[in-house]
């Protein structure tokens, strides 16, 4: 079967051409724009990669060798008004879909098991751990995620494996495509609000993942929030739970995310829990979750008021144990989310000693909303004295410099791509 996957560089789509690639599928693909992610797609065996997303370009590729199967992201339809390829593959007849159709198609194929990682935070992460686990316990697994790993792809199937582990996001309603053998929900704080427009909705939509899924593992708090019912094929965590406590990772939501992880593996494996517990200590962390970047100097992926407070609670941490102040720069992901969440930041900041806010990283924006300031933003803290609004700038860059010849730990939030402040900051700092 030919695959051909358009946005193949994006962090969804990339991993999934990977996977088709090594469980024997012919695969092509386009992006509007060449990337270092697609540079290495192509090490990798994908040479049939084509820059830029043209009727003309597809129907060669048809020509050549006639495509069975159109997989696209949400970013294409969402960008282009007429997406060309997409038309062309619609009078062609040619099977379309979002990632979630091609993969449960390979989950079928390959009769693997899905273990699937949900929720408004932690997803990656967890994934990534869960990822981790099976790999020291050497147990094959399949698997894609959502982040780069510094053990492994971003997306790999092993053809001797029982499981796939999935980063299963909820955006565009992706996450109920599927009926997961075990289900791991991170946490459920209202999110993507063009997609669910009220917290009713966006309740709904996990109530009705978790009714698909064989097994279940959540938070109580979750629980609760959703308002679940009780059944044997639940797991109902406590976040007290002594266990948490033993796990030697920085910051008390990565080692709730470990928690969850184990569980899920424990779950999938009967391995037991102490002994997964002692795996899960030695988790090396991945791409943008506290990445250093220099001294003193590091990279977060937070975004989202629970995302910052996870941060906050890893950096302050690390800081105790240097006795120093905790700097934040950050830069919040999208405009349209602000105007949802801007009431939501308050005091998620806490313990910071001061936070430098640049304006928001646009993506996917209604062109009729007011773009909301740093200014502005700021003023939703519980104590706006401790936000500076500032832009990614020379002046910036020196500030950041004299809190690092100061001895403090400054920490980048940011959940932002290309042309952002995690990118403008690689640049500015690591080069």
């Amino acid at each position: 079967m030919h695959i051909f996957f358009s946005a193949i560089g994006g962090t969804g789509i990339g991993p999934l051409a990977l996977i088709a690639k090594q469980a024997g599928y012919t695969v092509s693909g386009s992006d509007k724009q060449d990337s270092l992610y697609i540079q290495y797609l192509r090490s990798q065996g994908l040479n049939d990669i084509h820059i830029g997303q043209t009727k003309s370009q597809i129907q060669k590729i048809h020509e050549k060798n006639p495509i069975d199967w159109y997989v696209y992201s949400s970013a294409v339809t969402m960008e282009q008004a007429k997406p060309e390829e997409l038309s062309f593959v619609q009078s062609q007849k040619i099977q379309y879909s979002k990632r979630d159709g091609l993969l449960n198609q390979i989950l079928l194929d390959k009769k693997l098991k899905l273990i699937a990682i949900a929720g408004t935070h932690g997803k990656s992460t967890t994934t990534a751990m869960v990822i981790w686990l099976f790999k020291e316990l050497s147990i094959p697994l399949s698997y894609s995620v959502g982040a780069k790993l510094s053990f492994g792809d971003m997306g790999t199937f092993d053809p001797k494996s029982q499981y796939f582990a999935y980063e299963c996001d909820e955006f565009d309603r992706n996450f109920l495509a599927f009926e997961p053998y075990i289900s791991a929900i991170t946490g459920v704080s209202w999110d993507h609000h063009e997609i669910f427009p009220t917290r009713e909705d966006y309740q709904e939509a996990f109530r009705e993942f978790i009714s698909q899924s064989d097994h279940t593992i959540c938070w109580q708090e979750d629980f609760d929030y959703l308002g679940l019912q009780s059944a044997k094929q639940m797991t109902v965590l406590e976040s007290d739970h002594p266990h948490i406590q033993t796990i030697k990772l920085a910051g008390l939501y990565n080692r709730l995310d470990a928690w969850i992880a184990v569980n899920a593996v424990h779950e999938a494996t009967r391995v037991p829990v102490k002994e997964l517990l002692s795996l899960a200590s030695t988790f090396p962390g991945l791409q943008r979750r506290m990445e250093k970047i220099a001294k003193n100097l590091y990279t977060d992926y937070a975004h989202t008021p629970e995302k910052i407070i996870g941060c906050m609670s890893v950096a302050l941490e690390m800081a105790e144990v240097s006795n120093q102040n905790v700097i934040v720069i950050y830069e919040p992901l999208t405009n349209r989310r602000q105007h949802f969440m801007r009431k939501d930041y308050k005091d998620c900041f806490n313990g910071a000693s001061h936070v430098y806010w640049v304006p928001s990283y646009l993506a996917r924006e209604d062109p009729l909303q007011e773009i909301l300031s740093p200014t502005e933003l700021i003023k939703d803290l519980a104590d706006p004295t401790i936000a500076t609004p500032m832009n990614r700038d020379d002046e910036l860059k020196k500030t950041i410099e004299k809190h690092l010849a100061a001895g403090d730990l400054v920490v980048s939030m940011s959940g932002g791509g290309g042309g952002g402040l995690d990118d403008w900051l690689r640049h500015t700092f690591n080069s």
